[in-house]
């Protein structure tokens, strides 16, 4: 039975963009992440979907919301403050995926973050960066999240277009980028909404992001 309800979980984990994307770069092939925000048990979290990811994780406390065990998955870890943009300590020229999901938005300086970090990257690897969009500024506030201003270390508000403009003239392709729309989300919103409330728990807005598009994505190549 706990076999059973680990291979559930896991198989409910490739719905979510930060793993489906290392999929659709990856598949079952052996890569080198680095992954920008490491907390909340993001090393055991891809580490289960990719056993053979050599993951080396960024973030500006080492505890936020991990384990020991979250580390012994670690290859590397970083502790630093991104906005000083001195990231000399992260090889060059190493990583096949640099992934920074909900981060960019917490940096007033993100684009330069960006070009410091595209040279981690190697030749034909991949950048996945996730973020509150435009929209998110228009919606209702909600515990949780669901307005942009409802987090108030969130400084700054990016775009596709911006991104993508910043993309290409730092010798990269953009593959996909847009509204995140993840249909099983949507489709499971009912379900865990039900499961939320049997608990006495307060609903979250993150619950609402795909189908009111809270959030916006860029899929990235480097040349």
């Amino acid at each position: 039975m706990l076999y059973l309800l680990m291979q559930l979980k896991r198989f409910a984990s490739t719905f979510v963009s930060k793993i489906s994307y290392l999929k659709k770069s990856f598949s079952s092939k052996p890569f080198r992440l680095l992954d920008i925000g490491a907390g909340n048990h993001s090393a055991s979290k891809i580490k289960r979907v990719f056993p053979q990811c050599e993951y080396h994780g960024v973030d500006l406390e080492r505890d936020y919301n991990n384990s020991e065990e979250d580390f012994k998955l670690m290859s590397g870890f970083y502790e630093m403050d991104l906005t000083k943009l001195d990231m000399s300590v992260i090889p060059d020229n190493y990583f096949d995926g640099i992934w920074m999901v909900h981060v960019i938005e917490h940096l007033h300086n993100g684009d330069e973050v960006i070009k410091k970090l595209l040279p981690k990257l190697v030749s034909g690897g991949y950048l996945y960066i996730e973020y509150p969009g435009i929209k998110s500024t228009k919606l209702p506030s909600m515990y949780g999240s669901l307005n942009f201003n409802d987090d108030a270390t969130h400084v700054r508000v990016y775009s596709v277009a911006e991104l993508t403009k910043l993309f290409k003239e730092n010798n990269c392709v953009v593959l996909k980028g847009g509204i995140r729309r993840n249909i099983w989300f949507m489709l499971a919103m009912p379900f865990r909404i039900i499961v939320y409330l049997m608990k006495g728990k307060k609903l979250e807005g993150n619950l609402f992001w795909d189908l009111l598009g809270f959030a916006e994505y860029v899929w990235v190549r480097k040349n």
